[in-house]
């Protein structure tokens, strides 16, 4: 394990094993999450579904992911990735089968909204894969976790349509196709829970001392651990407007303003919970062995907002943007350039997790920011006289540095605070869907040429405030249930 090169081949190696076992738990996160995108045309079909009533399914699929990956943080710093990535996998292969056979269009909808909970499975990966590598070896290991993971939802456009048509065929084919995808990830729950452990042999699996949330390490990082929250549940009131009679019209009014006192109420619950977490810190201070930036976390939350999120966004409107833009194209084409954007998460995520292993955290993700702010840019230039090629290329190097970034920020993650690093890639996960969210409001607002100078305007802001993550350090300290305190190897 302590080896300075990573050999993914190397089987030999438990932490090799294990790597591969949860980057493929995550990969079928993704395909369930996303299985129903590319059978859009099938399931309409079955339920005679308007273009509206698509695009409430599209946005119920991501709503409740924001608040979940801020649950799952905290149970997996509590329980451990292994009982919650298991558990996770059984309930979303469950809910799966579910909505591949839900009758009416209200239980399709309930049941899209409840699987946004499988978007929450990244966070679990982020905790335990951090448990088994050295820093040194931490940001590859996590850049292929995710980039290898995410490349599901691409898997999923690919496989189950042939599934659907080809293997299964008829009206229900569509169905059995996503059932398929949802037994899976049940038996895979139970396989990985027979092969995985939280930590190597002889380590400590470091618990907060509380749950709820975050603990933070004195009253200025209090006040702003609880802003950085508010934007979460803004976003997921504009959400909740999507689908009032303001703009979709799914819901109606009562239902809108029922979900936004919901909101408030979750809002108000959660800052308690906060503020019973660190009730002992905000009366007696903490113990000066332990503290840790909360600056640290918002930073990073802000990264993978511009990253993660501007890719969310962008892989939901470029087969579109590529249309208008070159007229002629056919669907199939401009699908096909749009998800090259996607595609690059193969190589893109681990490289930028890699490079951050070998020249510095703050140093790699300024570099990924500062290409996502140039490619944006570039990307906003694109006119019908552009070459299709030269178009095709910009695209293809902006989405490198994107998801490059990404993997920079995923890369520093782990290395803030070991016994909440669930809590912590969880609150920046969400952030990514903030982003997603939030600039694709915007480009509902604005033509792509600004839609593409916003995004690269945000990054350029993003890139300023990068300047003040620190380079974390080698070793951190931890304390361990008997309340001694012990120098770990950060990551």
């Amino acid at each position: 394990m302590n080896s300075a090169k990573l050999n993914l081949l190397d089987f030999r190696k438990a932490n090799v094993q294990l790597l591969h076992i949860t980057w493929f738990a995550f990969f079928l996160t993704f395909v369930m999450w996303f299985a129903h995108a590319p059978l859009k045309p099938l399931i309409m079909a079955t339920f005679n579904m308007t273009t509206e009533q698509w695009k409430a399914i599209l946005i119920l699929n991501v709503a409740l992911t924001i608040p979940a990956r801020i649950g799952i943080g905290i149970l997996v710093d509590k329980f451990g990735p292994r009982a919650v990535y298991s558990l996770l996998l059984a309930i979303s292969g469950v809910m799966c089968v579910a909505f591949a056979a839900a009758q009416t269009f209200e239980q399709l909808a309930l049941l899209r909204f409840l699987l946004g909970f499988v978007g929450a499975g990244f966070v679990i990966g982020i905790r335990l894969v951090a448990e088994w590598f050295p820093a040194r070896q931490l940001g590859l290991a996590e850049g292929i976790y995710g980039g290898w993971g995410n490349f599901g939802a691409c898997a999923a456009a690919v496989i189950l349509p042939t599934l659907a048509v080809v293997v299964f065929g008829g009206e229900n084919g569509w169905r059995y196709a996503i059932g398929v995808t949802g037994i899976v990830a049940i038996v895979y729950g139970a396989v990985f829970y027979a092969k995985v452990r939280n930590t190597p042999e002889d380590s400590t699996y470091f618990k907060p001392k509380k749950s709820g949330g975050l603990e933070v390490s004195n009253r200025r990082d209090f006040y702003f651990y609880l802003a950085m929250n508010i934007p979460m549940y803004l976003i997921l009131g504009v959400l909740a407007w999507k689908l009032s009679p303001a703009d979709i019209g799914l819901l109606s009014d009562t239902t809108a303003f029922l979900m936004y006192a919901v909101l408030l109420v979750l809002c108000i619950y959660q800052f308690s919970q906060i503020y019973k977490v660190n009730k002992e810190m905000l009366s007696k201070g903490k113990p000066a062995s332990e503290p840790y930036k909360f600056s640290q976390v918002a930073i990073l939350n802000w990264s993978y907002f511009a990253t993660f999120g501007s890719e969310l966004a962008v892989v939901s409107m470029l087969p579109a943007f590529f249309m208008e833009t070159f007229p002629g194209m056919s669907l199939a084409i401009a699908g096909l350039l749009g998800g090259s954007f996607a595609l690059m998460n193969l190589v893109a995520r681990p490289g930028g997790g890699y490079i951050s292993d070998k020249i510095g955290r703050r140093k790699a993700l300024s570099i990924c920011l500062l290409g996502c702010c140039i490619g944006y840019f570039a990307l906003s230039q694109i006119t019908p006289e552009w070459p299709l090629l030269l178009a095709v290329i910009a695209v293809i190097i902006c989405s490198l540095f994107v998801q490059a970034g990404a993997g920079a920020v995923f890369a520093v993650v782990p290395l803030i605070k070991r016994r909440i690093t669930g809590q912590i890639a969880g609150m920046s996960g969400a952030y990514g869907n903030v982003g997603g969210v939030t600039y694709l409001t915007i480009y509902s607002f604005v033509d792509t040429n600004t839609f593409f100078l916003i995004i690269a305007a945000t990054t350029l802001v993003v890139f300023a405030v990068v300047r003040f993550l620190d380079e974390p350090e080698e070793h951190m300290v931890e304390v361990k249930e008997d309340g001694g305190l012990v120098r770990v190897e950060a990551g």
